[in-house]
């Protein structure tokens, strides 16, 4: 991974002073920046959901309260990696240290999915260098795509905006199934690859076996559905599962409106780190109680690259502090509402697709209808 250097600029200042003001916030609200008594109920609804719902499927009498809870689980799985998992992995969604590390584990894992390789690279790569190719793990090198101006341009890629759909809905099943599974052999679609510890090799592989037994094995052995009727609501369920996970972080790095930025021959950009997360990050209706509520703060996303140290419940009442000194030292704060930002996101796979080099937009949205 190529480590990158920053330039000072306005950014700089704009955060020095940003953590100043919030550190003045909480210690005159007399609150901890980590999570609150709306975390700890949220963490224990979103658990008590997962293990609910899971119970009314494998004890369902009727085919279609099968399909029902089922789907119901999985959404509730999804919203516990939003609400609990995320914030777990920064370690601010308790104040245990342990009992970060603890549920970040479980509500991870339990997917099927390893711990330590997201939440390594996610704070190590994408939250350090966003968007920039070959620093940032979530910046893609996949054929089917283009989304970047360096990869070469296929006459199929003119048409990815719109087979985009169809393909985001196979997100999950080849992050389960292909994604991490290449890893251990050093292949990625990332534009970097990474190393994976022997023992996270193991708990891979373990983590996965049982996540097939608990969500296909188990049902086809308990209920009389039948083999072809539980593997249709796995396959529904990672449907549903990636179109939402799509929906809500997709937009938010790839638009037509964010930048790519490129480093010179010494690994430097021209700008600050504060900067770089403001012009790569889109926030849509950062506002709303219910989007932080269910979203788990990802609706505000340049908010929360650049303070990950603070538990997303208190992003509604801080973003006032953001944008007042977003705007006072002149830095852009791309935010929208949610249909503006999945207009933006169609624009960028058009405009990659179509466009050899294409420009980015240098449109900016400082605020949003309401």
């Amino acid at each position: 991974m190529n480590k990158i250097k920053f330039t000072r600029d306005e950014g700089t200042v704009f955060y020095k002073e940003l953590i100043e003001r919030l550190d003045v916030y909480f210690k005159q609200e007399g609150i901890a920046k980590t999570g609150n008594s709306t975390m700890y109920f949220k963490i224990f609804l979103y658990f008590g959901m997962d293990i609910l719902f899971y119970l009314l499927m494998i004890n369902s009498s009727h085919l279609w309260e099968f399909y029902l809870y089922y789907l119901l689980m999985g959404l509730s799985v999804l919203l516990t990696a939003f609400n609990v998992s995320h914030d777990a992995a920064h370690g601010v969604a308790v104040k245990s240290k342990f009992w970060n590390r603890f549920l970040f584990s479980l509500s991870f894992n339990l997917q099927g999915n390893n711990a330590y390789v997201w939440g390594k690279n996610h704070n190590e790569s994408h939250h350090l260098y966003t968007n920039i190719e070959g620093s940032d793990i979530d910046v893609l090198n996949n054929p089917v795509f283009r989304m970047l101006e360096t990869q070469p341009i296929k006459w199929f890629h003119r048409y990815q905006f719109i087979y985009a759909p169809f393909l985001y809905l196979l997100y999950s099943l080849n992050w389960f199934f292909f994604r991490e599974t290449l890893m251990l052999f050093n292949f990625s679609s990332r534009t970097i690859r990474i190393e994976i510890p022997p023992v996270e090799v193991v708990k891979l592989v373990l983590f996965k076996v049982l996540y097939i037994g608990y969500m296909i094995i188990l049902p086809c052995y308990l209920l009389p559905f039948g083999w072809e009727a539980v593997v249709i609501a796995f396959i529904l369920n990672h449907f549903m599962v990636s179109i939402i996970f799509v929906s809500v972080l997709g937009v938010s790095h790839l638009s037509d409106l964010v930048k790519h930025p490129h480093p010179d021959e010494q690994n430097k950009i021209p700008m600050s780190w504060p900067k770089l997360q403001m012009c790569t990050s889109i926030d849509y209706n950062s506002d709303s109680l219910f989007c932080n509520w269910t979203l788990g703060g990802f609706n505000a996303h340049a908010l929360h690259h650049l303070l990950p140290n603070i538990c997303h419940v208190h992003y509604v009442k801080i973003l006032p502090i953001f944008r007042e000194l977003a705007q006072k030292h002149g830095i852009q704060y791309l935010e929208m509402t949610f249909t503006e930002a999945m207009k933006s996101h169609f624009r960028f796979l058009k405009k990659m697709g179509q466009e050899k080099n294409p420009m980015v937009n240098d449109l900016t949205y400082s605020s949003y209808e309401r």
